[in-house]
């Protein structure tokens, strides 16, 4: 009989099919928030192993964690010596343990090498058994600033540990969104392909000034841009998005512009990159600027200039350069693709159509250096992959 949590494995991607995640969970009032973390773990496909203190079956029923990943939790060691079983030195080992929420109290005492919680052991086990191990605290900011649980934290860096740092809000050090959490364990179980390599996205419309309230925009959710930025992360890269709006993790470097000058300002200004991709809807023309607010009840003629082109500037600042090419047909955009590609010195061009735009799904076409043209169809995430498959 399968549990229900079966019915949502792996509906959000597959990165994590046969991987085995050890969630611990310790005496914060952040444990409620595990229940969600566990079922989005699970729809990246992941197999979650729950285990709890005794504090936090104070403030979450065994049964909760039950529910969510169909695995009763751990709550005591007992003859079965599950710590050996899931993270000794064993070929069928976890891939990863994690500990969210962890209290001041529990990563102090993984620091000095306690064992008196089952959440403790395993965390031995693990370091002792090479299994990455993850923490993520939650507690008051006082208790967080505290300076021997900062020591324990650099001790825990110093063996390489991972430490998903708080929110700061409200006087607390709140546990990390789940959000940022999921990105953070699909980083550390992710292929490593783009480990030590800087990447820089764009992504988002250019807004071009008509007067002081008016713009020409470029239809963009900049779906696209989070997706690559996103994936990129995932697949170990030091990730840079620059945008125009978009919703950005804090994990991520942000940098923020309006117009296509704006673009070519930052790509003067930018370090040099291993790869950049250029997703972003810039205006092909620039308007004349009106000084205030024209009148809207009069006619108008606006006077549109060619823009100048950002992808020269972006071809200077990276090894690999990579664009997007928007028409209105596969034909279209396929041989204007290739057409862009010899023309601004380019490695790849993405030559997509009109019908995706204000869509979750897209279809689109590869073409490298080469001529040679690979077809991906699916969500932005799923062609965000593909790409990076290419360029990795």
């Amino acid at each position: 009989m399968t549990h229900p949590c079966d019915d949502i494995r792996g509906t959000l991607s597959r990165h994590l099919d046969h991987k085995t995640i050890v969630l611990g969970v310790t005496g914060s009032i952040a444990a409620v928030e595990t229940v969600r973390l566990a079922r989005h773990l699970i729809r990246h496909g992941a197999d979650v192993i729950p285990v709890m203190t005794p504090a936090a079956r104070e403030i979450l029923h065994p049964y909760a964690l039950e529910f969510a990943t169909g695995v009763a939790p751990v709550t005591e060691l007992t003859g079965a010596v599950e710590h050996v079983e899931h993270c000794g030195a064993r070929p069928d080992n976890a891939d990863m343990v994690l500990v969210a929420p962890c209290t001041a109290n529990t990563l102090s005492k993984i620091a000095l090498g306690i064992d008196d919680t089952p959440v403790t052991t395993y965390a031995t086990t693990a370091l002792g058994s090479d299994v990455p191990v993850m923490v993520v605290p939650a507690m008051h900011a006082s208790m967080y600033d505290n300076t021997f649980v900062m020591g324990n934290l650099d001790r825990l860096r110093e063996h390489h540990v991972a430490i998903i740092g708080p929110r700061r809000e409200e006087g607390t050090a709140k546990i990390a969104t789940v959000d940022t959490v999921v990105a953070h364990v699909l980083r550390m179980l992710g292929p490593h392909d783009l480990d030590g390599k800087r990447v820089i996205v764009v992504g988002g419309a250019t807004a071009e000034p008509v007067d002081d309230v008016r713009v020409l925009t470029n239809r963009s959710s900049g779906t696209m841009a989070r997706a690559l930025a996103l994936t990129a992360f995932i697949r170990g890269a030091d990730v840079e998005c620059w945008h125009s709006g978009l919703s950005i993790p804090d994990y991520i470097t942000a940098k923020q512009y309006a117009t296509h000058r704006d673009i070519i300002g930052l790509s003067k200004e930018a370090a040099h990159a291993d790869v950049v991709v250029n997703c972003a809807a810039v205006s092909d023309f620039v308007p004349e600027r009106h000084e205030g607010k024209l009148s809207s009840e009069t006619a108008m003629d606006l006077h549109l200039t060619p823009a100048e082109r950002v992808n020269p500037y972006l071809r200077d600042i990276a090894d690999t350069a990579v664009a997007f090419k928007l028409e209105t047909s596969e034909e279209q955009a396929v041989e204007r693709a290739r057409v862009r590609l010899q023309q601004d010195d380019f490695d790849v061009m993405v030559a997509n159509t009109t019908a995706s735009l204000g869509s979750d799904c897209m279809q689109a076409w590869i073409v490298d250096r080469s001529g040679h043209v690979t077809p991906v169809q699916g969500d932005k995430q799923t062609v965000a992959d593909r790409l990076l498959d290419a360029i990795a």
